[in-house]
């Protein structure tokens, strides 16, 4: 019988996150969640606000992505770590909400083409060139100051850094398929800045990228209407050759249910032959293979 797998999610507590969690105690692996708000606000995430019954098989941990004190002992003998962590758009939604910044002047940073232009594309060089301490990451001061380079980027690739000092045998990355009109360009540029990096900087450690499309869950009723959208448009996509995917992205790319996303994730963790970028027709086959294994 073999050994049990040791899993640690990064955003565990999240819309995706928290479904990796799941898929993995289903395998009876152990799995640790690392969050800056530890367990998960249910309410969000599923369609009730009691937690579920394999959420009590997770370990729920507390950890800031920039602070690596304070959560690097959780890597040591971890079989795998998946980084689920990132942001749509950099606006502060709670200074929005609350009426300390107008939705105009949000979106307006949001999409500043200058934000975040001068910052490395690789937060390694910062240490190399002398410009911060180990780990090279400053945290931010508020979620205000979150950017793209930083959460979609720099804090995947410092969380692969430690994973592959602790002998890591997978990392991890949700990525996405594609940008979308309603997005900054920069929002998909920097995830496949952090997969070059990843893969470059970190060879001995098997590094996989996926890319899932727009995700949706019956708990959250309006991503089904947005799926349904996404699903009409990749079909007249797919009836115009593709012509519509090159500017249109996301919201002509298939939608996948959030749970097989996560399935697939699990699944590929598991699977030594995956690695490197994992696109939706691979995401798909890897979630149906998991499904066809609970039917076992």
């Amino acid at each position: 019988m073999s050994a049990t797998k040791r899993l640690v999610v990064f955003g565990g507590n999240g819309f995706l996150g928290s479904r990796i969690c799941r898929a993995a105690v289903a395998r009876d692996w152990d799995v640790t969640s690392v969050s800056r708000s530890g367990t998960p606000h249910w309410s969000s995430v599923t369609s009730s606000s009691s937690p579920p019954a394999w959420s009590h098989k997770v370990s729920w941990e507390r950890g800031d992505i920039f602070r690596p004190a304070e959560w690097t002992s959780l890597l040591r003998g971890a079989d795998y770590v998946v980084h689920s962590l990132g942001i749509l758009l950099e606006a502060d939604y709670k200074g929005v909400i609350s009426g300390r910044e107008s939705p105009i002047a949000g979106l307006a940073r949001a999409f500043d083409r200058t934000k975040g232009a001068h910052a490395p594309a690789n937060p390694l060089e910062r240490v190399r060139r002398g410009e911060a301490p180990e780990p090279g990451v400053e945290p931010p001061a508020s979620p205000a100051q979150l950017t793209y380079e930083m959460m979609n980027r720099d804090s995947a690739i410092l969380l692969a850094k430690e994973a592959a000092r602790a002998g890591v045998e997978a990392f991890g990355f949700v990525s996405a398929a594609a940008g979308a009109p309603v997005l900054p360009a920069r929002y998909l540029s920097t995830k496949r800045e952090a997969e070059a990096v990843v893969a470059r900087e970190f060879p001995q450690m098997r590094g996989v990228f996926f890319r899932p499309p727009f995700m949706y869950d019956r708990s959250r009723k309006v991503t089904m209407a947005v799926a349904a959208a996404a699903a009409a448009g990749s079909v007249a996509n797919r009836l115009t050759g593709g012509v519509l995917g090159g500017f249109l992205g996301a919201a002509v790319t298939k939608p996948l249910s959030a749970d097989a996303v996560a399935d697939a994730v699990v699944e590929a963790l598991a699977d030594g032959s995956v690695k490197g970028p994992v696109e939706v027709p691979q995401l798909e086959e890897l979630a149906t293979k998991a499904w066809r294994k609970t039917m076992l």
